[in-house]
């Protein structure tokens, strides 16, 4: 019986399995092409797959003896659901924590930012830290300062409360309106985008990408912000025009920028790459190692109680 995994897992998904189970699991690094996923589905009995591959009717008719594909995510939009039941596929998914991870790692890039961390760590491997200065490596404050949401569901909120212990002003827009309850909690006030934009020092994108998001921040957004302000991103990608947002980040439109995630990942627009004012990290949002422990052990389960013949925990 073979497992495919088109990437490595953590070591709850590596190790432990039976003897009669191979692992057939890309470990070069790379994306597969959806040509050689195909050829490694053909005689798999069961494939992990993360939401950067898509499991339409094609993939699944490429693996005829498929009996448990397991998602290590959630939600299941890049999956025909319905057609892989009735092939009698298995789909067994994998909740993890990604709301608190998520809002971890927004602040602590807002802050890399900020204080140009970064920047200063490559200062002193270069060899350039030589005595200390008064005006050497100046970032932005952020105690205090105003930080505009966009977007207040679960991870929105989860961001306005580590910003209170920052004692900053909680500004946010939300695609439906206010959310009074969490306004009372948190302090927050509603306001149009807008106003959002004019006033925040720090905006912090965690909106749904619809066809109405895609590129909610492009070039005239960016010119409402101030000078001073900075625009995290650890939502999606594509809610922001990359192409827009590096020139405004070369003309000094906006002073900085934190992205984890990017329009045509892995691919970064590559004036991006060049620019001291902007931290880029690799889609970290909820890629903590218990979490990732955590998820890895979910899936196990989930795998073994399908082959087992039960119904797993977590599934669709």
């Amino acid at each position: 019986m073979k497992i495919y995994m088109p990437i490595e897992f953590p070591a709850p998904l590596m190790t432990g399995w039976d003897k009669d189970i191979t692992l057939d699991v890309n470990r070069t690094g790379y994306s597969v092409s959806r040509d050689e996923f195909k050829r490694h589905l053909k005689d798999a009995d069961i494939a992990v797959i993360n939401l950067d591959d898509v499991f339409d009717r094609e993939m699944i008719d490429a693996a005829p003896k498929l009996k448990i594909l397991c998602l290590f995510a959630e939600s299941t939009y890049n999956i025909d659901v319905e057609y892989a039941k009735s092939k009698g596929v298995v789909i067994c998914t994998t909740p993890g924590e990604i709301f608190e991870n998520t809002a971890d790692l927004t602040f602590a890039i807002l802050m890399a930012a900020a204080r140009r961390i970064p920047e200063a760590d490559a200062y002193i491997r270069a060899g350039k830290y030589h005595a200390w200065g008064p005006d050497v490596l100046l970032g932005g404050d952020i105690y205090g300062k105003t930080l505009g949401i966009l977007g207040l569901g679960k991870i929105g909120q989860c961001v306005a409360r580590r910003a209170s212990g920052f004692g900053m002003k909680i500004l946010y827009t939300a695609q439906h309106g206010r959310k009074l309850e969490a306004e009372g909690e948190l302090g927050a006030t509603f306001v149009e985008k807008d106003e959002l934009l004019r006033r925040s020092d720090f905006l912090c994108l965690h909106c749904k990408l619809t066809p109405d998001t895609i590129h909610i921040i492009g070039r005239e957004e960016l010119a409402s912000m101030k000078p001073t302000a900075y625009l995290i991103n650890t939502g999606r990608g594509k809610l922001v025009d990359e192409t827009a947002l590096a020139d405004a980040l070369e003309n000094h439109v906006i002073a900085g920028a934190a992205l984890d995630v990017f329009e045509e990942e892995p691919a970064v627009t590559q004036k991006l790459l060049k620019l001291p004012n902007v931290v880029l990290t690799p889609h970290l949002g909820a890629s903590s190692l218990e979490n990732r422990l955590r998820m890895s052990e979910i899936a196990a389960c989930g795998i073994r109680t399908a082959l087992s013949g039960g119904v797993p925990e977590y599934h669709a």
